[in-house]
């Protein structure tokens, strides 16, 4: 008859087989999301801090020169509100689009260094990667062939 007693990480030394299964399902380090944790302290800090000295050392002079728009020393000329050919948008979103790829291949390639090549799930984890791939080349010849890259 075993035991029973406090479930453990992991089985006794001295039996192996004592019917105690190890609970490893929620079991990883927190002291490693420490830095983490600290670093986005510091980036809240340094934003509330950078707000809270420009309140209080900034200039608080109101008037109408102050409070017209300001264009590089130059009187504005017309409204602010004007159209833009709509290619500037779809440049935008293709800079876009490749930005977020080149973020989801950065931990791709760290993780697919540790997989083994033979193994299947290496097959698995580079077929997803390829179609990603393949799809953002769609992408971007049918952005070429709509002449989005054109600016006459």
């Amino acid at each position: 008859m075993v035991k029973a007693g406090p479930v453990t990480d992991r089985a006794p030394i001295d039996s192996p087989d004592s019917g105690v299964r190890p609970r490893m399902l929620l079991a990883f380090d927190q002291s490693a999301y420490l830095p983490i944790l600290l670093i986005i302290m510091m980036a809240i800090a340094f934003a509330v801090g950078n707000i809270g000295v420009s309140l209080i050392l900034g200039p608080r002079r109101e008037g109408d020169v102050k409070s017209i728009t300001y264009e590089s020393g130059m009187n504005p000329l017309g409204t602010a509100r004007k159209r833009f050919n709509v290619r500037f948008y779809i440049l935008a979103m293709t800079f876009l689009v490749f930005d977020v790829e080149i973020i989801f291949l950065y931990p791709w390639a760290v993780s697919f260094a540790q997989i083994d090549p033979r193994s299947p799930d290496g097959s698995l984890f580079l077929g997803r990667v390829l179609f990603f791939l393949f799809t953002t080349v769609v992408a971007y010849v049918y952005a070429w062939k709509k002449g989005v890259f054109r600016f006459d």
